[in-house]
């Protein structure tokens, strides 16, 4: 098919622009320190520092991933005492020991995630704390290789000019290093990395179905909050050129979610309101250590139940909302989306999807009796039955949310039976869903993008994959709705952003899941004439519906299913006057005893 794109703006110069104000707030802080003379100023910014790296980390996993860690102080352990032990039993160079520290915690942080990811919610969080505390008693315990208590002295610090770091050459270092990660950060997670993220958190199914690995994405996020962890204990430790066990405790663990939580989680800005304000309070409360604890559990009260967006967050309600880069009619193109160009013909004139003998069970209920299947592309597929049928199973057998118990399942001649949901989407099945599973916080246009997310590809260029979900924002309706909340749109509008986010994954088969669900007689009509449109496209639908009137008006093939297996297959006007059909849905007609035949009939009517 013939596709169009914006023209590509060029992708430098606006990332130079943009990375402007961080620089400079950057030079500004650095011109700050090197005028700075008292060593307490010095030093409270350095840990101001410090705790930056760690909250942006820690902001990744939870406020973006949502996996809720309290095992932050054992990865802030795992940098600090790899440039300890490196340093002082192996006289590594310590800038090469800096440079392994967050590669240390990163591999550390791999290990926590591989168990944490079979768990969610309050269990993940008991799970990250049991490692911290298995964290601490360890490097208390184990003296003759940490310490303990007694902790590693003599450990290397950086040098310059041939003499080591003074505390303000700590302070540039650490302004550097956090102007660095926040530009990085900005830039992932303003893109695919940071959209993939919020999917995750929000609905993991629907996520995987719309081409994201989520166990690999999980990963990512533990690993960049565990190398952000460790490098910030690498400075701390190498600063001091000392280390204990005295540090690694579960307060500093509770601290580091409490500068995410308190600063804004899942904002790009939070780590710097929370680093500030902690930073500011563990000064103040200095004086009165018997009372730190319980500021900060009320701090942690605080922004759990008052401030749920933190403090960046609140102040960003009150800011002007940024415009659009460009305005949505100047992306959207005439004709088909680019989201609909793959194509679908097959030289052979074969089906497209072929299902064998497909088989599930949830003990000892049937769902699939050896289905079998053959989708075309360019037309539209209808499967119908009665409720209970299988139907939905069958949709999720085809997606790869529900494995099959046997059978085989070939798209495009590729064997699928056992991929994955993210490969299936990525290989172009795209679905949606019987009970709506948007990303209700998120834009219309994200959920668009996340559609997109196998297809735009980790080298992608976001403007380029903005266009096109603006042009399937167009096909469908909806490209004025762009900018709003999903959530907030009107149920019928919702279905139809569900409907975009399929297709903006490019797919060569398209599975709606009772898409008329819950609309009204017009905008059911609307939908059917756009399902005709999408199989004109070359994209073969396979639709289940309970809509008679919506069915036989847009198929070109029906398929019935009655208790998981496959009873009559043909034209709307085969299927409507097929008996098997007619007694899957009615029932078997029996001549009534005396005194029965009204009971029947109630029955008939209900």
């Amino acid at each position: 098919m013939r596709t169009e794109t914006a023209t590509r703006p060029a992708p430098f110069r606006p990332a130079i622009l943009r990375a402007v104000p961080a620089l400079g707030v950057g030079a500004a802080l650095v011109a700050l320190a090197l005028t700075l003379t008292n060593d307490f100023h010095l030093y409270v910014a350095f840990m101001a520092g410090v705790y930056y790296l760690c909250a942006s980390g820690m902001n990744v996993l939870a406020g973006y991933a949502g996996q809720k860690s309290l095992g932050q102080a054992g990865l802030f352990a795992a940098g600090a005492y790899t440039v300890a032990l490196l340093t002082t039993r192996l006289e590594v160079s310590p800038v090469l020991a800096l440079a392994a520290a967050p590669i240390v915690a990163a591999g550390v942080g791999v290990l926590i995630a591989l168990p944490s990811l079979r768990v969610k919610g309050p269990s993940l969080a008991l799970v990250t704390l049991a490692f911290g505390l298995v964290v601490e008693k360890l490097v208390t315990e184990w003296t003759d290789l940490f310490g303990g208590a007694q902790g590693v002295y003599g450990i290397a610090p950086l040098e310059f000019q041939g003499e080591p770091f003074a505390l303000r050459h700590w302070v540039v270092l650490v302004i550097v290093l956090a102007v660095a990660t926040h530009l990085l950060l900005g830039h992932l997670l303003n893109g695919r990395f940071g959209r993939a993220l919020l999917a995750l958190q929000s609905d993991e199914i629907a996520a995987e179905c719309a081409g994201i690995s989520v166990y690999r994405y999980k990963i990512l996020a533990f690993v960049v909050a565990a190398a952000l962890c460790g490098l910030g204990g690498a400075l701390v430790a190498q600063q001091n050129q000392y280390f204990n066990s005295d540090f690694v405790t579960f307060h500093l663990s509770v601290f580091i979610l409490l500068l995410v939580l308190l600063g804004g989680a899942g904002n790009l800005y939070g780590p710097i309101a929370g680093a500030a304000i902690l930073t500011a309070t563990e000064v103040f409360l200095a004086q009165w250590p018997s009372v730190q604890h319980f500021i900060y559990g009320s701090m942690l009260l605080f922004a759990l139940y008052l401030m749920p967006t933190g403090v960046a967050g609140t102040i960003g309600r009150f800011l002007p909302r940024k415009a659009v880069a460009e305005p949505m009619a100047r992306l959207a193109v005439a004709g088909a989306p680019p989201a609909l160009s793959r194509t679908t013909d097959d030289p052979a004139g074969g089906p497209l999807l072929e299902m064998h003998g497909i088989g599930k069970a949830f003990g000892g209920v049937v769902t699939a009796d050896k289905v079998g299947l053959r989708l075309h592309a360019h037309r539209v597929h209808a499967l119908i039955g009665p409720n209970g049928a299988g139907k939905s199973t069958l949709i999720n057998i085809l997606t790869g949310v529900i494995p099959a118990d046997s059978g085989s399942i070939r798209l495009a001649g590729e064997d699928i039976t056992r991929a994955s949901p993210h490969s299936r989407a990525a290989g172009g099945i795209a679905r949606t869903f019987q009970n709506l599973r948007l990303f209700g916080a998120m834009t219309v246009l994200d959920n668009v993008l996340v559609g997109a997310h196998a297809r735009i590809g980790a080298t992608g260029r976001e403007a380029e994959a903005v266009a096109k979900a603006a042009a399937v924002l167009e096909f469908v309706g909806l490209a004025e709705h762009a900018q709003a909340l999903a959530g907030s749109l009107p149920y019928g509008l919702q279905r139809r952003v569900e409907l975009a986010r399929a297709l903006a994954g490019d797919p060569v088969l398209l599975l709606l899941d009772e898409p008329a669900a819950g609309l009204n007689p017009r905008e059911t009509a609307e939908l059917g004439q756009l399902i005709k449109r999408i199989g004109r496209l070359g994209v073969a639908v396979l639709m289940v519906e309970h809509d008679m009137g919506l069915v036989m008006g847009i198929s070109d093939e029906i398929v019935v299913l009655d208790r998981g297996v496959v009873i009559a297959e043909g034209t709307p006007r085969d299927i409507q006057t097929n008996p098997r059909v007619i007694e899957a849905y009615l029932g078997r007609e029996e001549a009534p005893a005396d005194g029965e035949a009204d009971g029947k009939e109630e029955e008939r009517a209900c």
